[in-house]
């Protein structure tokens, strides 16, 4: 009988030796899980905020390819300017494509943003997520509407080109 009790103590023994490991694993996994879940928080709303402020760089690039579309029609009516009409075209081009690649930025924000919400699923990391595809969706349109205005640009030099041709001698 003492020997069956002597197995018994030592197996509980072992159960709580096990049982040790076991919470110090879980304390390490709960620890790993709880940072990871922070940086998973963090990324998202650092991804929406970003994907917010590409948005608005989109903005500021369509409204310089509007003005440099302006410019270019204004130039325009003085054959003298056509270096000034083919500069202000070459600005509205490059204020299209800093358009593009800024709706670029916050649709890849964006996507981030889904991303890593989607892990979490927390209430208010989806709503920054929604924000953040919003802000890429506002910023697709002000690109697109940046490359329309470019291509006015280069259809107002194209007329002064010709305009010029028909005015030489």
């Amino acid at each position: 009988m003492s020997q069956t009790l002597e197995e018994i103590a030592s197996v509980i023994l072992e159960l709580r030796t096990e049982l040790a490991e076991i919470r110090e694993t879980y304390k390490g996994v709960s620890k790993s899980y709880t940072v990871a879940l922070s940086a998973l928080s963090d990324l998202t709303v650092h991804s929406a905020d970003a994907a917010k402020r590409a948005a608005k760089s989109t903005e500021q690039s369509k409204i310089a390819a509007m003005n440099a579309m302006l410019a270019a029609k204004e130039a325009s009516a003085d054959p003298n300017l056509l270096k000034v009409v083919e500069a202000a075209v070459s600005a509205a081009i490059a204020a299209a494509l800093a358009a593009v690649e800024s709706a670029a930025a916050s649709a890849w924000c964006a996507a981030a943003a889904c991303a890593a919400a989607a892990h979490q699923a927390e209430a208010s990391l989806l709503k920054a997520s929604a924000e953040a595809a919003t802000a890429s969706r506002l910023a697709a349109y002000s690109a697109a509407e940046a490359v329309q205005l470019s291509h006015q640009a280069q259809r107002v030099v194209d007329h002064a080109h010709k305009q010029a041709l028909l005015q030489k001698p």
